[in-house]
């Protein structure tokens, strides 16, 4: 997965969550590039408003029983996805929706720690907050659990595209979490941005 430059950190971290999403909207971005909906449950609000910039990599949960044809199972036989960390990234994982368990909790958050993990968000649930919050991560979910990943969750694959709501996060697109607004995705296709650099982009899309 490609690092993010120290310069480009640096270029984003001069505008808002919000400030990105409107160049992403000028872009034609599907959901200008925000997913909704999430909860910030670490840290807690006010504790830290510097944001979050890393590449994203991504972990896709089914439903127990279910064996979809597209995309094609590839998380090995005995590796847990929390194990396959991409050091420096920050995690998106989806899980399917109406489901009441967990897909990450207290053990899973602090090994994404080791394995030194930026941040992790669920399109989902998660569980053992006192825990999550121990890593100092910013972990953001729809809502929290009791139940494991074990009551109706499968990990099927990891680094595919996801369709949340609409946004489309791919592995490898840029995750600017911005703890007073949210959590936006930028893609790094250079069909999207038209060829120009994300700071070339957003510098002459941005309030346009």
């Amino acid at each position: 997965m490609a690092p993010i430059s120290a310069h480009l950190v640096a270029q984003l971290q001069t505008y808002t969550a919000c400030d990105i999403s409107d160049a992403l909207l000028k872009l034609k971005v599907p959901g200008a590039g925000f997913i909704a909906d999430l909860n910030l449950y670490c840290p807690q609000p006010g504790q830290d408003t510097t944001p979050t910039i890393a590449p994203v990599s991504t972990v896709l949960f089914i439903a127990k029983g279910e064996t979809p044809a597209d995309p094609v199972p590839n998380i090995p036989d005995g590796l847990h996805w929390s194990d396959a960390t991409e050091p420096g990234s920050f995690i998106v994982i989806k899980q399917p929706p109406g489901q009441t368990n967990a897909v990450c909790g207290g053990i899973m958050a602090l090994r994404i720690k080791i394995r030194g993990a930026k941040g992790v968000a669920v399109a989902g649930r998660v569980r053992d907050l006192a825990e999550l919050r121990s890593t100092n991560l910013p972990i953001l979910a729809y809502g929290t659990s009791t139940v494991g990943a074990g009551g109706g969750s499968v990990p099927w694959a990891l680094q595919v595209p996801l369709n949340i709501n609409g946004t489309v996060v791919k592995p490898g697109d840029i995750a600017f979490h911005d703890p007073a607004s949210g959590l936006v995705i930028i893609p790094r296709d250079e069909d999207v941005l038209g060829g120009m650099s994300v700071h070339e982009a957003f510098k002459l899309h941005r309030g346009a």
